[in-house]
């Protein structure tokens, strides 16, 4: 697939919409293919991948694929919201509507909904910071976030979503996606990211380094979804178990693979999906290649 991020360049400050076009168009591809990217990696613990569904009987890698095509156009339009100054009522509409589309292609079964909303803030924030002729980094993404819509996160992260997740919120009294958004995605930011890069900088390759990028997000965040079906007990296992993983090596330790394998069938018996921190590794993925010029080739 091409490679969007020689596409991003600003275009100069308040950018006439039609010359941002194909700026905003790789933007939001570069979402699509963010996804793909967590898709595609295999083993990983207890998701669904090309080789299998994971710890899920309800969905496998065509309803991913499903689910994909049905958002590409949903990115591209959060990127020129953002380009566009909109407010926080016009970006929930179009998340609200890519859910809509989602649920239709996948017969009703939640892939992506948390990942339509990290990713889409993540695109309006590149638009905004393209129309402002602001370059595309990833502290200065956070900025925006926060200066932004940070109040209407906020706000959002008053209430509690009548979800799974929603639910494990409130059950364990746990920080969910909202409270990380309105928090400036701390886990994204200050763990992801960073670990994504230094396993990059090692010269582990591109699909080790997506590995140990989504074991340090699972080693401290709260995953409802792994919550919802695990239980707090199953969570702090979880984060643990990750937490060993990486401190014995993280995926350059020898044998690191076949380790993660291991931990995939742990979590496959329990019925455990970690989807928050798979969403956080897409996002991070998306950040790679809007930021950093891509993967690795």
């Amino acid at each position: 697939m091409p490679q969007p991020a020689m596409r991003l360049s600003a275009p100069g400050l308040h950018a006439p919409h039609a010359a941002a076009g194909p700026a905003l168009a790789a933007i939001g591809r570069a979402a699509t293919l963010a996804l793909h990217d967590e898709l595609a990696l295999h083993p990983k613990p207890g998701l669904v991948s090309y080789v299998d569904t994971g710890s899920h009987q309800d969905m496998d890698a065509g309803t991913f694929l499903r689910s994909l095509f049905a958002l590409r156009h949903a990115y591209p339009r959060l990127a020129t919201l953002g380009f566009e100054g909109a407010g926080w009522a016009a970006l929930q509409a179009c998340g609200i509507q890519a859910e809509r589309r989602m649920l239709a292609a996948t017969g009703g079964i939640n892939t992506h909904r948390g990942a339509i909303f990290n990713l889409g803030l993540l695109c309006a924030a590149a638009g905004w910071r393209l129309a402002q002729g602001l370059a595309l980094t990833p502290a200065g993404l956070r900025h925006t976030l926060q200066t932004i819509w940070g109040p209407a996160l906020a706000d959002r992260a008053r209430l509690t979503p009548p979800s799974h997740g929603g639910a494990a919120v409130r059950a364990h009294g746990l920080r969910g996606a909202n409270e990380e958004a309105a928090a400036g995605m701390p886990v994204l930011f200050d763990v992801a990211w960073p670990a994504l890069q230094q396993a990059l900088a090692a010269g582990w390759g591109w699909d080790a380094a997506r590995a140990q990028c989504l074991l340090a997000v699972m080693a401290v965040l709260d995953d409802t979804n792994l919550a919802h079906r695990g239980g707090l007990a199953g969570l702090r296992e979880a984060q643990a178990m990750s937490q060993t993983f990486l401190a014995d090596g993280g995926m350059g330790q020898g044998g690191a693979w076949e380790r993660l394998a291991a931990l995939h069938r742990h979590f496959v018996a329990r019925r455990w999906s970690p989807g928050g921190a798979a969403d956080l590794l897409a996002a991070a993925c998306w950040l790679q290649r809007v930021c950093a010029g891509g993967p690795p080739r």
